[in-house]
């Protein structure tokens, strides 16, 4: 893909690029050719912009590993490595690594991320398809996912958390800001998130589930341990904890909100180590250990 001086010139870049632009460039050139110059030339910036005025391409570079200031590639990358940048990534389709991956700036990729290892990011990160990672995730800013998320291990997340799809996590969830899951989400550990949390379906946990401010879910939330919030807990359906169901002060546990009433017993039961104190809707069904016996 060869970009002329005329098809920059029509997306208005600023003065300074533009002449900058013209006198490396002169008439143009190609695409991939001009990124990778602007980032060797220290203009990151100007990359960056260039490739959210013409998009990505479907050129694939593979290379055996990368250590770098900065990253600007429009196409699909493959490391067979790791991958050590100091500052932004901007990846215009898909990310594969095999190994582990460390961002000092922000990570943008416009099609899905597949890291065998761990991602560790030091800015935001934004993933335009799927985000997969062997090991786990660790970003200091906020995290959107517009497809599912996937980790071996931990998810950690300094700002906002906001995911289309459904998340797996091997380990533990810590979100320092709100949480947003379009569908599922399920931990094999704890859950902890500073602010809300809310599922568009189901959310279970291997540990317990504490959240700073409301807890809701389309569908129902599980947890062995504790459904903890500093605000209210809404479920459309059923809510289980192997211990305790307790909302914050002044605020009620809600479940089966999208159940019929007459269904509640079988679709919208409440069952914790002791009936939840602000238990507005739902069926209290008791205990999961004294149905269990019940049962046996």
């Amino acid at each position: 893909m060869v970009l002329t001086r005329s098809f920059v010139r029509a997306k208005r870049p600023c003065t300074d690029g533009f002449r900058w632009f013209v006198r490396q460039f002169g008439e143009g050139g190609n695409y991939q050719d001009l990124l990778d110059t602007m980032v060797a030339a220290g203009r990151v910036g100007d990359a960056c912009w260039l490739l959210e005025q013409f998009g990505p391409t479907d050129e694939v570079r593979v290379v055996d590993a990368i250590e770098a200031d900065a990253v600007v590639f429009a196409g699909t990358l493959e490391v067979r490595g790791g991958v050590d940048v100091d500052g932004i990534v901007r990846v215009g389709r898909s990310l594969r690594v095999g190994g582990g991956m460390r961002v000092g700036g922000e990570l943008g990729v416009g099609g899905d991320v597949h890291v065998e290892g761990g991602i560790r990011a030091e800015a935001r990160v934004t993933v335009g398809g799927d985000l997969r990672a062997g090991w786990g995730v660790d970003c200091a800013g906020t995290l959107h996912c517009d497809g599912g998320l996937r980790t071996g291990w931990d998810l950690r997340c300094g700002g906002r958390l906001h995911i289309a799809g459904n998340a797996t996590v091997g380990l533990d969830v810590q979100v320092a800001e709100d949480m947003r899951c379009a569908k599922g989400l399920q931990a094999g550990g704890d859950i902890r998130v500073e602010t809300s949390l809310r599922a568009g379906q189901g959310v279970v946990a291997g540990g317990s589930i504490e959240v700073g401010m409301h807890l809701e879910a389309g569908w129902g939330v599980k947890a062995v341990g504790v459904i903890v919030a500093g605000g209210a807990i809404r479920a459309g359906e059923s809510l289980s904890a192997g211990e305790a169901i307790r909302a914050g002060s002044g605020y009620g546990v809600f479940a089966g909100l999208d159940v019929r009433m007459e269904a509640w017993e079988r679709c919208a039961q409440v069952s914790a180590a002791q009936r939840p104190d602000a238990l507005m809707s739902g069926w209290w069904s008791g205990p999961v250990a004294c149905r269990a016996e019940e049962r046996a």
